[in-house]
């Protein structure tokens, strides 16, 4: 289901000596995480027609090579099905079809042609006369066709002229240098980054407030985050975030944080109120939120009401709204989960977390970065190594809306045979919907099926996670749909759909 248990792009083989699946990542793909070799591979180039221009696709041999893998086949992921194509047939049509990054051919002269990611991989012996197909690039693009270059002899004169200025640049720029780190240095920190009012705490400061870190409330991305008093603010309660992985990581996911949230002011994002940045030590002073998380709420023993439910989809999608478009530098979070959400005491949620965050520029709209965010919860470009845009805040809303709406998490694995098709949760609501069974996700709560909004809200999710990022809806039209202030169209089957 899903991804396989390799992850995207990658694929498991039968390991008899330690009876348990090994992974491998395709040539020309490597690991997404170095430490995890079952979180799925990313390719070391870019695919797809966007990637191509005009004379690469009239000339695909001299960009691409076509790698043939004996034995394996990933299962999922098709887009077109050739009959009675021979291997060669396959892989030319693979090669001449800027949407095609794999292709498999089998013994019955069949050929399906799949888009990245590719899921479900496996090499079996019992796959004969199957070969798998890659495509990958061998050059980049606008070396195509190189034209022979002049060579151009220079005259001594010239020569002679060109060292002389060399070595007086050289001279000036050493000068300079010298009287750089001569002058008496200021001390700069952090603080820099962001044009702030945030109080800077000491880290003996913060160390007595939490007594010595004593009182874990919950683990973030690269920290964990305790509970503290601050005395010298009128006993105020915060949460400290203690930075607690390698220091190149610490420092930049410390940076992450600072720039994504310090000058941002809303009532849907968690208050930064300081910092301390200290030797080694690197934390983050939030405001304390005593609900604890929305997972929490949403997996706990007892269901919440549906009427919170609804408040709190509201209030994430404003938050998300207000990054995406309204800061002065646009966020994309990059790591959007109900571990992610705090609830306030006036049960308002909060989204914190901006260690992943990427920031954009005032006249940015995507960005290229390595993958980020948690499995489950991350769009399918992620793993096309394609410039990504805020649209994979958009999907990851969606699968939290789902979970928020059903009170379960998006992949349970453990079900009995009879609930096997309820494992994948954006499967099984579009299960749902399609059969006008909206009542079983909420599991017939009274309070849920009498609100008009249920069925839209359904549809609403599977939108934002259809896997074209350009067919979902942006944060904004997201908002206006919750509120009913905008027409929802039919959903197609979301992204990586598996059910017939």
């Amino acid at each position: 289901m899903g991804s396989g248990c390799c992850g995207y792009n990658s694929y498991c083989s039968w390991d008899d000596v330690n009876k348990r699946p090994t992974c491998t990542c395709p040539k020309g793909y490597f690991l997404v995480d170095p430490n995890d070799k079952f979180g799925g591979c990313q390719p070391r180039f870019s695919l797809g027609c966007g990637a191509d221009d005009a004379r690469s696709r009239e000339n695909p041999e001299e960009v691409y090579h076509m790698e043939t893998l004996q034995s394996v086949v990933w299962s999922l992921g098709d887009y077109e099905r050739l009959i009675n194509y021979t291997n060669d047939e396959c892989i030319k049509s693979c090669l001449h079809d800027c949407n095609c990054a794999v292709a498999i051919s089998n013994a019955r002269a069949d050929c399906w042609k799949k888009r990245l990611p590719v899921s479900n991989g496996r090499f079996s012996i019992s796959e004969v006369g199957t070969i798998a197909i890659l495509k990958i690039r061998i050059q980049a693009l606008g070396n195509l066709n190189p034209s022979p270059q002049k060579e151009y002899r220079v005259q001594p004169t010239l020569l002679g002229l060109l060292i002389g200025s060399l070595v007086l640049s050289t001279l000036f720029i050493a000068a300079l240098v010298s009287i750089i780190l001569l002058k008496p240095k200021k001390t700069t920190r952090v603080t820099s980054l962001v044009e702030t009012n945030m109080h800077s705490f000491s880290y003996e400061v913060l160390k007595e407030a939490t007594n010595e870190f004593n009182e874990e409330v919950g683990r973030g991305s690269f920290g964990i985050v305790y509970k503290g008093v601050l005395k010298s603010v009128t006993n105020t309660v915060v949460a400290v975030k203690r930075l607690d992985r390698l220091a190149q990581e610490r420092e930049k996911e410390f940076r992450n944080e600072l720039s994504a949230i310090g000058n941002t002011c809303h009532k849907n994002l968690v208050r930064l109120i300081g910092f301390c940045d200290e030797g080694v030590h690197r934390l983050l002073v939030y405001e304390f939120m005593s609900n604890g998380t929305l997972a929490d709420i949403l997996f706990g023993k007892f269901k919440p009401e549906w009427n919170l439910r609804v408040n709190l989809a509201l209030g994430i999608a404003r938050g998300l709204l207000y990054l995406h478009e309204e800061c002065d530098t646009p966020v994309i979070h990059c790591d959007i989960k109900p571990q992610n959400i705090l609830i306030d005491a006036h049960l308002r949620a909060k989204i914190s977390d901006f260690g992943l965050a990427k920031l954009l520029s005032f006249d940015q709209s995507r960005t290229q970065t390595m993958i980020r965010g948690t499995r489950g919860y991350v769009a399918p470009e992620w793993f096309k190594n394609v410039p990504v845009t805020p649209k994979v805040d958009v999907y990851s809303y969606g699968v939290m809306l789902l979970e928020m709406i059903c009170c379960r998490r998006n992949v349970e694995m453990d079900m009995d045979k009879e609930e096997e098709g309820e494992a994948i949760l954006t499967d099984w609501a579009y299960d749902c919907y399609v059969e006008g069974r909206i009542d079983i996700l909420v599991k017939n709560v009274e309070e849920a099926m009498a609100d008009r909004r249920l069925k839209k809200w359904v549809m609403i999710a599977l939108l934002c996670i259809q896997e074209n990022p350009e067919v979902r809806p942006t944060m904004q039209t997201v908002t206006q749909m919750l509120k009913g202030f905008v027409d929802i169209p039919n959903p197609q089957p979301p992204s990586f759909y598996t059910h017939v």
